[in-house]
């Protein structure tokens, strides 16, 4: 197993949310050996304290001091009355997973008032992989850490994207049409890193407008995917206003994209790169404590770049190309960017060879990128 940066809190309760596959449940039983374990996956486990919630605190040992997991907590969430109870009465620790926020923003949910904190855990970073990150193999199976591991990743991407069709979103009833969400997912898979088009997805998947809309927000919920909100502070030019589109790994995009004899193996790729870049932004930024927060820029007149982001650390700008060379117009967003953002710190990165520094914007390498990626955007 490789060792995960994520650092727990140690004096008080937690969520850690996360899709599934990520890791957490083997994150948590490293960290906390001794710990109480409840899995609400378990069918016995879940329906006991479906029918009795105060089993739980039955189930803790009296003058108990240790951790009490909760895992998948999402599946029980009037459960969190009884946690609630026994953090106050008899100051235990809980930590609780979920790999879904739907049933958890459901109102009335108790979320404890505060006295849990919130973390999140992403697939592997390129530096928690160390050696053993192969960028070509990053790109074509992504990082969750049985993709990492598995000799046949290929079929365990497979397995997980049906597993996510018939044990969340059917299990929970998330969607009453199974054949119009696999459609969706295939349909939604064509927006890959591009400026989401709700309309068209909605054609491609033979439903209406609202329905793809639902699909959208349960993929949200579910923590598989996320829509990137365009960056407009003090802007100077006019910029979109839709969001752009990924899927939360690169693994689960190339096992959900479908393929044809139209597809272009280079457009694929570069899909690959950008969410991988992506991915790795978001992970190097929870786990740092960096606090920005992520957007994409595209103005009205087509330049685009990538990611931008945005905190009290400053602006950073970056732009992914799957390209051996750099052209002066693949430099051209960033340029435009820069005149509105001058203070922007701007990097290309892109899959040639040779590191270089242009008009103030730095060209890196991807492999060189995205292993350096905490110290460029800190």
């Amino acid at each position: 197993m490789y060792a995960r940066v994520l650092e727990p809190p140690l004096r008080q309760s937690f969520f850690l949310f996360g899709p599934r596959g990520v890791g957490k449940t083997a994150w948590l039983r490293a960290r906390f050996p001794d710990a109480l374990f409840f899995d609400l996956l378990d069918a016995d486990t879940y329906t006991r304290l479906l029918a009795a919630p105060a089993r739980l605190g039955e189930a803790i040992p009296a003058g108990y001091r240790g951790w009490v997991v909760l895992d998948e907590i999402q599946r029980l969430p009037d459960l969190l009355n009884e946690v609630h109870r026994l953090i106050e009465a008899r100051r235990l620790r809980f930590a609780l997973t979920g790999s879904s926020a739907r049933k958890l923003r459901r109102k009335g949910v108790n979320l404890l008032a505060g006295r849990a904190l919130t973390r999140f855990m992403h697939p592997l970073t390129v530096g928690e992989l160390g050696q053993d990150f192969d960028l070509r193999r990053a790109l074509q199976h992504g990082c969750l850490p049985f993709a990492c591991t598995d000799p046949e990743p290929r079929d365990y991407l497979r397995s997980y994207v049906t597993t996510y069709l018939r044990e969340e979103v059917q299990q929970e009833g998330f969607a009453r049409n199974l054949g119009a969400f696999a459609r969706f997912l295939e349909a939604a898979s064509f927006s890959q890193g591009s400026v989401l088009n709700m309309a068209a997805v909605a054609r491609d998947s033979a439903v209406n407008a609202k329905v793809a809309e639902d699909y959208f927000s349960i993929l949200e919920d579910l923590l598989i995917a996320m829509r990137l909100p365009v960056f407009a502070r003090r802007a100077k030019r006019r910029v979109v206003a839709h969001p752009k589109f990924y899927f939360f790994d690169t693994g689960v995009f190339q096992a959900i994209r479908p393929r044809g004899p139209l597809d272009s193996a280079e457009e694929i790729r570069g899909g690959a790169l950008e969410t991988l870049v992506m991915q790795q932004l978001r992970a190097v930024n929870e786990y740092g404590d960096l606090g920005y927060s992520l957007h994409y820029w595209r103005t009205a007149t087509g330049d685009e770049v990538d990611f931008v982001l945005y905190g009290e650390r400053g602006l950073v700008a970056v732009e992914v190309k799957m390209a051996h060379t750099v052209r002066p117009e693949d430099l051209r967003a960033l340029r435009r960017f820069r005149e509105s953002y001058p203070r922007a710190k701007t990097f290309f990165i892109y899959t040639g060879s040779r590191r270089r520094h242009e008009a103030g914007i730095e060209i890196i390498p991807a492999e060189e990128a995205l292993r350096g990626l905490d110290a460029l955007i800190r």
